[in-house]
């Protein structure tokens, strides 16, 4: 085709571009958009004729049609020759300037046309423009406009013209009387003056390299003259923003002496505007425009104005700026681009004015004075290079200041300064240190939540920041690291910057290794020409000290072992290597841990290790003593922690142990006892660990130190009777007095085995007793300090284990052995009788139920202790007050014993304790409870009851080694206390005895065991109300414990519970967390112990299923069509709960009795929540199962039925159902979305084959939910028994008629997925029962071809149904049953040939062809035309891209070649068309088509033209010229009338693609 063919469909789109719908409109642009881009001339020669044509188009279609053109136009500009540009400009200035109306849609469209063709013809544009822009006439505002944007997108092509321009706009300035006008001439000049600018500051490419500035000079001021004189005065915003844009870069184009004249007139007017606008953004742009033209001419008046200047720009700076404000953002951007032109002309001044507002009182105008500093520091460096000494000095008050913006802007600031040289200058170690002071802030647990206009920032934002940029500085900052390094190491000792020491370690690495990187002379410390320097010493007491809390402050730990690795060489030169393999593994140490799971004893010891290995490495007593001393001279540092404190104790120890100089030793370890803080106990310990440590190498100047230190002033005047109150209170001479013992303690378990024996007794023991009993004119006074009695015990402990730890023990003879155990006695008898008497008297002062139940909680770790001596005093200390308390007990009223189930429930499992005495005080202790609730009851104290009686008789029972003894009387106690507890006193009772489980001696827990069941046997019909409670605890002890005998009981406690409260019990379980844990399962499973309880149980579990909903709709799921459906935890634990039961074997019976209740509920219980999600709570808990080694089973809602089923099946008997759906992967099709539908047929196959004989019943079960409210229960049941219908077992079975008459009920169903299922239910009779379809064919045919007609299914999903069965059915029925049905299915099918569907496509085209060769021999005139009309799309689609589709091609073309009624056309298609052959498309079509028109002479039919026209445009381009395309396209003109907009538009689309054919 020629040119001529893109002109005529161009004319016809233009034609609708009227249309009156705007989808429509949209269509039509963008097809001749695309006409456009294949062939722009004759596109824009179209549109340029038409509008000339069409004189009264309305404006908004015109303004379509430019548009289009515009786009045409910037897309080809390089094709288009001069003709055509003219014609263009022509037209556009046209329509631009057609009405004198402001019509802006229009006129601007119109005019970027003009833009767009004035890129390449500027010339051409400007000659039309220029035309309409005369002297004399105000112009049209589109004019101007136009010069405007041709100014800013081809400046070397405008600015030639621009002084003609300037010449010609002058006068029409004041012929301007609307503001709109004006403010386009301030645009226009705003433009002109901003591509002036461009294009002289890009001289060296302009096509006129001789323009100078002085050559607009003159006009412009003749312009400024005007705008600023009058227009900016005016009342309009708009207008005065427009002069102001303007005013910007005029100002660089006046002559220099007018700018210095009119300086100061323009800047008070531009600063005046700051306070008339909100929006202050342009003014601030253009004013600094100003003033860097004012600095380019030398200007020497912008000097008088610089304070207004200031005032006014700091004013603006010191806004808050609000995030959701661009506008006010960009205006401080432009602010401190004003402050950036100041600095660079009037360094001074500028100074002289910020300095002193960092000192105001208002918080803004510091923040913001701050800023400003900072942005000249960056944006002026060189003019600040001189004054660098007096903006340190000046920043010395901010320092100081508390406010936390101001605090964020200094360390800003001094970022600033450090990339600029400042902190190099002296004072710059101020700003260091500031910064590390800000590091060293306490970081915030919980960060305030902060509005947008909040005025404070939290501290942790400095203390973040701070961190941030110590850490950029020093790794980004070249020139700081001689300023860091190594000042930055003075930080490390002092207390106040601890918070700041992970940063600061972590910048001290990075700059100690880029020393190392340059040599090693630049990375030696001079530690003796800096005083101020912390020294190896100090840094290694330091990093050590605060490495033992290493997850503090950010991890202080690791980064402090690094920086003390990296600085190996200054500390001593022999520890490289060795701290090259140790430290890595501490750190190795740390990172596979956690905070939590790190053991503070095992890292401690870890360090000391390190500690002893460094000073063996090191072997130098030198360098070892002045370590020491530095640890020593550390210790205050730590007062308040006591942690680290006790660890530098240690640390001194190891260290002391480590010198080989005894005085050295000697007179550290005396000055550590005059310097302790012995009141405090962790600094005694720490002490005392210290002294034991230094044992291991100095055993015997550590006990003459000892020796030295009680026989010395200090110790000797504390302990006078004369000075004793003198220098030192009684209270911290026996403290003192402490410290020595348990350093002798400490001294006895750290020494070396072979060397303490001999001093044990002579030196230790001896003094230990000294210090303990002091003599005071001879008469031995013993203390009453319960401290010092402690750790005389604590010693003693720890010296006897020394002894017996020994290899020498057993020939050790211990002279003072009787005495040391008679102390000991005397101690505990005391303690004992005073323990006894404390407790009586604290009891008599409290003579309740309450006041006992308080003395008898003191007691109770001692009770439950694993130490037996402690529980046999501790029952008898109890069974003694239970004795003082019945004797005194006097009963004024009947009150109730409230705490008696408690304390019975203490006692009662210690009669089966391992110690038999405690066995006997037990049954004491539960004889005289027992009396005391008669008491209560208002029995007398001398009544005797046979029942209680019988206790004192069983005690000779617990005194049998005999286990089974035991238990049995055990059992006993349990039946008497039974019979005289009261029954609301029964659940204290219970609950305490399963605290009981828990108890580490065995015995005692097998008797908790025993008993509780005992209870609840006799008992349990009184417990309906708390049988929640006890579930609920029996779960959690079972969690405790792995003991199987309490897994037992615990089976056995549930099943007694359920026997009598069967309902509690299940929803007492059901509340059980989700996934059930294994003992939450192993309790379901004991309820699967009796045929009649299951069955029970399973009965209350489906109906929990069935009752609640089975999912939630999320809001995310209504208001969209994502998936949003969450898991409702009921029936999730039902299901759950069902699976435990059922896979008991004990289960059976059960399973068999309820069969076909359990499968449809769990079948349709899976068809539910397929795809449905767990909620939120519990998906964390599943990701968390799921990594664990023993996960449990997936609690996935659909998983969790699936398996809940194959349980129900196995334990049915039906293994071959499961084996053959896990064999063909059934089960996993039917958890997923996709494959559900499958997985049912699949199920249904096999329980078709396997389990026939349970089908009546399943399927009677199954009928009952075509009602069901859920869809998908609805799709799951149908699709069940529409797969049955594939099985001959249904005949079998009788159950044909009544599965036929139960889905020819569910057609009407509103779910369209169901409405399919039927069909192809029905179509499976084809397989399962052909020789019935016969009789059933008019009820299927109707059935099915309504299937066809489905109009409420979007997807058309039930018309495939169809379409698939119907196929299948056809050659069953009978003929005269399909006949009166063929024309309509024919015509019904039709759409689907051109489906987006493959599966829409393949399905309808082969039915087709089943069709045609139902009607083989007998085709009527009716069907045929159907017939002819197919054969259109069916040989389109033998080029479809599907397999499917184009064999079903194959197959329908064939089957309508007899039809035809042509012998050679049916031979031709036979020929061409058989399977597995290949196709040569482009013969094929030439020979049927030549066959076609030789049986058909004549026009084809009109309804042929669309899928034609949809054929050529798919054609290859070999076959193109045979296209004639005259026809299709004046139908598809006609489509462009149709009275659906989706038709015109759809016409308008492929008109636009025709194109291709231009």
């Amino acid at each position: 085709m020629t040119e001529s063919y893109a002109r005529k469909l161009a004319a016809i789109l233009l034609d609708a571009v009227t249309d009156k719908d705007p989808v429509v409109q949209e269509q039509v642009c963008s097809a001749l958009c695309a006409l456009g881009e294949a062939q722009p001339e004759e596109a824009l020669s179209a549109c340029e004729e038409y509008l000339w044509q069409h004189e009264k188009l309305a404006h908004p279609y015109r303004t379509m049609i430019l548009r289009a053109m515009e786009t045409v136009v910037s897309g080809h500009i390089g094709e288009l020759d001069k003709d055509m540009a003219r014609a263009i400009i022509l037209l556009a200035s046209s329509e631009m300037t057609r009405v004198k109306e402001l019509v802006c849609d229009w006129q601007q469209a119109a005019s970027s046309v003009l833009v767009a063709v004035g890129k390449r013809f500027i010339g051409k544009v400007m000659e039309e423009l220029l035309s309409k822009f005369q002297p004399g006439a105000l112009p049209h505002y589109f004019v101007v406009q136009t010069l405007a944007n041709l100014a800013a997108s081809n400046v070397f092509g405008m600015v030639p013209f621009l002084t003609s321009i300037l010449s010609t706009m002058l006068p029409m300035l004041g012929m301007a009387k609307h503001d709109t006008m004006r403010a386009v001439f301030c645009c226009a000049l705003q433009y002109f003056s901003e591509s002036t600018l461009e294009y002289l500051a890009n001289l060296d490419q302009a096509p006129d390299p001789t323009v100078r500035k002085d050559t607009f000079a003159t006009d412009i001021f003749s312009a400024y003259d005007i705008l600023f004189n009058h227009w900016l005065q005016s009342r309009e915003a708009k207008l005065r923003l427009a002069v102001v844009e303007a005013l910007g870069p005029m100002s660089h184009l006046l002559p220099s002496e007018k700018l210095e004249e009119q300086l100061p007139k323009l800047l008070p007017g531009v600063l005046a505007l700051f306070k008339k606008h909100a929006e202050t953004f342009h003014v601030s742009k253009s004013l600094g425009q100003i003033l860097e033209a004012a600095v380019s001419v030398g200007s020497r008046t912008l000097e008088p104005q610089l304070d207004s200047l200031l005032a006014a720009l700091h004013a603006q700076i010191c806004v808050p700026v609000e995030s959701s404000s661009p506008l006010v953002v960009s205006n401080q951007k432009e602010v401190l681009r004003c402050f950036t032109v100041l600095a660079c002309c009037a360094p001074d001044r500028l100074l002289a004015f910020l300095l002193p507002k960092l000192d105001a009182s208002n918080e803004r105008t510091r923040v913001g004075t701050l800023q400003v500093v900072r942005h000249v520091i960056n944006s002026a460096a060189s003019q600040m290079e001189v004054k660098k000494p007096f903006i340190l000095s000046s920043m010395r008050l901010p320092l100081l200041d508390t406010n936390t913006k101001v605090k964020r802007a200094v360390v800003q600031v001094i970022s600033a300064m450090a990339h600029h040289g400042y902190l190099e200058q002296p004072g710059g170690e101020a700003m260091v240190e500031y910064i590390v002071q800000q590091c060293a802030l306490p970081p915030e647990t919980e960060p305030q939540k902060l509005g947008p206009d909040s005025e404070d920032l939290p501290a942790d934002g400095v203390r973040a920041i701070s961190i941030s940029t110590l850490y950029l500085v020093s790794t980004t900052v070249d020139r700081m690291s001689d300023v860091l390094w190594p000042y930055l190491l003075e930080f490390l000792t002092p207390v106040r910057f601890t918070g700041a020491l992970t940063p600061l370690c972590k910048s001290l690495v990075h700059l100690a290794q880029k020393r190392q990187e340059v040599g090693a002379d630049a990375f030696l410390i001079q530690y003796d020409g800096n005083v101020t320097l912390p020294s190896p010493y100090a840094i290694t007491t330091r990093l050590l000290t605060v490495s033992s809390n290493p997850y503090l402050g950010d991890g202080r730990g690791a980064a402090s072992l690094r920086l003390l690795n990296v600085l190996h060489r200054g500390i001593h030169p022999a520890l490289g290597p060795r701290w090259a393999t140790t430290i890595p593994l501490l750190l190795e140490h740390l990172d596979e841990r956690t905070e939590e799971s790190l053991s503070q004893k095992e890292w401690e010891e870890k360090l000391l290790a390190f500690l002893r290995d460094t000073l063996a490495v090191v072997s130098d007593n030198t360098w070892i003593c002045q370590l020491s001393l530095e640890m020593c001279k550390q210790l205050p540092c730590y007062n308040g922690i006591p942690q680290e404190k006790n660890f530098l104790y240690k640390c001194i120890g190891t260290a002391l142990g480590a010198a080989s100089s005894k005085e050295v030793v000697r007179k550290q370890l005396q000055e550590l006892l005059e310097t302790a803080r012995h009141h405090e106990e962790a600094e005694r310990e720490g002490l005392a660990c210290c002294f034991g440590i230094c044992a291991i190498s100095h055993l015997d100047d550590v006990l003459a130190q000892l020796e030295d230190f009680m026989r010395s002033d200090v110790f000797r005047k504390s302990i006078g009777i004369f000075n004793i109150f003198k220098d030192r209170s009684e209270n911290e001479v026996e403290k003192l007095k402490c410290t020595l013992i348990l350093c002798y303690g400490h001294v006895a378990a750290q020494a070396p085995r072979e060397l303490v024996l001999a001093k044990v007794e002579s030196d230790i023991l001896r003094n230990i007793f000294q210090y303990f009993s002091t003599k005071v004119l001879g008469i031995k006074v013993e203390t009453k300090d319960p401290a010092l009695k402690l750790c005389l015990v604590q010693s003693v402990c720890m010296a006897s284990q020394a002894i017996c730890s020994s290899a020498q023990a057993g020939s050790f003879h211990f002279s003072r052995k009787a005495e040391l155990v008679a102390q000991m006695i005397s101690l505990y008898l005391d303690t004992m009788h005073a323990l006894e008497d404390l407790l009586t008297s604290l009891l008599r002062r409290n003579m309740t139920p309450q006041g006992l139940q308080v003395m008898v909680e003191h007691l109770s770790p001692w009770i439950k202790s694993p130490r037996g001596h402690e529980r046999v005093r501790a029952l008898g200390l109890s069974a003694g007050l239970l004795r003082y308390f019945l004797e005194h007990l006097h009963v004024s009223a009947l009150v109730p014993f409230h705490n008696l189930g408690l304390l019975i429930g203490l006692f009662s499992p210690r009669c089966a304790d391992l110690w038999p005495a405690t066995r006997q005080e037990a049954v004491s202790c539960v004889h005289a409870l027992l009396y005391l609730q008669l008491g209560y009851e208002g029995f007398s104290r001398d009544y005797r009851d046979d029942v209680v009686e019988r206790l004192l008789t069983l005690k000779e029972g617990l005194m049998h080694p005999d286990p089974a003894i035991l238990f049995h009387t055990c059992h006993s106690i349990a039946q008497i206390i039974a019979k005289r507890l009261p029954p609301e006193q029964l659940i204290s009772l219970l609950l305490t005895m399963f605290e009981g489980l828990g108890d580490p001696d065995k015995n005692c827990s097998r008797a908790a065991t025993v008993m509780i069941n005992c209870l609840l046997k006799e008992r349990g019909n009184v417990l309906l109300e708390k049988v929640p409670e006890i579930v609920s605890v029996l779960r959690t002890k079972l969690q405790q414990t792995r003991e199987e005998y309490v897994l037992q009981a615990a089976q056995h406690s549930v099943y007694l519970l359920a026997s009598q409260h069967c309902a509690a019990v299940v929803s007492s379980l059901l509340g059980s967390p989700l996934p059930f844990d294994s003992h939450t399962c192993t309790l379901w499973r004991a309820l699967a112990v009796e045929p009649g309880l299951t069955a029970q149980v399973l009965g209350l579990l489906l109906e929990k299923m069935s009752r609640d909903v089975p999912f939630k709709e999320t809001r995310a799921f209504l208001l969209s069509s994502s998936p949003g459906r969450v898991a409702t935890v009921l029936p999730l634990a039902a299901t759950c709960a069902l699976y435990e039961v059922m896979s008991a074997l004990a289960s059976g019976p059960a399973v068999l009795e309820l069969y076909p209740q359990l499968f449809a509920a769990l079948l349709l219980r899976i068809s539910c929540t397929v795809g449905v999600l767990l909620p939120r709570t519990l998906q964390a808990k599943e990701k968390r199962g799921a990594g664990s080694a023993l996960a449990p089973r997936s609690l996935e809602p659909c998983s969790s039925a699936v398996d809940a089923l194959q349980a129900m099946l196995l334990r049915g008997g039906n293994e071959d159902v499961v084996q053959r759906l896990e064999l063909e992967g059934g089960w996993q099709l039917l958890r997923t979305s996709a494959g559900h539908e499958e997985g049912v047929a699949r199920l249904a196959s096999a329980m078709a084959k396997f389990a026939g004989p349970r089908l009546p019943l399943v399927m009677k079960e199954l009928v009952c939910t075509h009602s069901s409210v859920y869809e998908i229960q609805r799709v799951t049941s149908t699709g069940f028994l529409a797969e049955l219908l594939t099985s001959n077992v249904v005949n079998d079975l009788m159950l044909l008629e009544s599965l036929l008459d139960n889905l020819a009920a569910r057609q009407k169903d509103p779910c369209a997925s169901v409405r399919r299922l039927v069909l192809r239910g029905l179509a499976n009779m084809a397989s399962g029962s052909p020789d019935k379809v016969r009789a059933h064919g008019p009820q299927l045919l109707t059935a099915v071809i309504g299937g066809l007609d489905d109009t409420d299914d979007p997807h058309s999903l039930v018309a495939l149904e169809a379409m698939v069965g119907l196929a299948r059915l056809l050659d069953l029925v009978e003929p005269q049953d399909l006949r009166p049905v063929l024309l309509h299915v024919a015509i019904r099918i039709r759409p689907f040939f051109d489906s987006e569907k493959m599966e829409l496509r393949s399905a309808s085209i082969r039915l087709f062809g089943h069709l045609n060769k139902a009607c083989h021999g007998g085709c009527e005139d009716m069907f045929l035309e159907q017939v002819v009309g197919g054969l259109v799309p069916l040989l389109l689609h033998l080029r479809d891209p599907q397999a499917p589709v184009t064999s079903a091609c194959r197959f329908a073309l064939c089957m309508s070649g007899p039809n035809l009624e042509c012998a050679e056309l049916q031979a031709a298609l036979q020929k061409h068309l058989q399977e597995g052959r290949g196709l040569h498309f482009g013969e094929f079509l030439n020979s049927t088509c030549k066959l076609l028109v030789r049986a058909w002479a004549g026009p084809p039919p009109l309804t042929l033209l669309l899928p034609t026209g949809f054929l050529v445009l798919h054609v290859e381009a070999e076959h193109r010229p045979q296209v004639d395309l005259e026809q299709l396209t004046a139908a598809l003109q006609l489509l462009l009338k149709d009275p659906a907009p989706l038709v015109r538009m759809k016409a308008a689309e492929t008109l636009g693609r025709l194109v291709k054919f231009a």
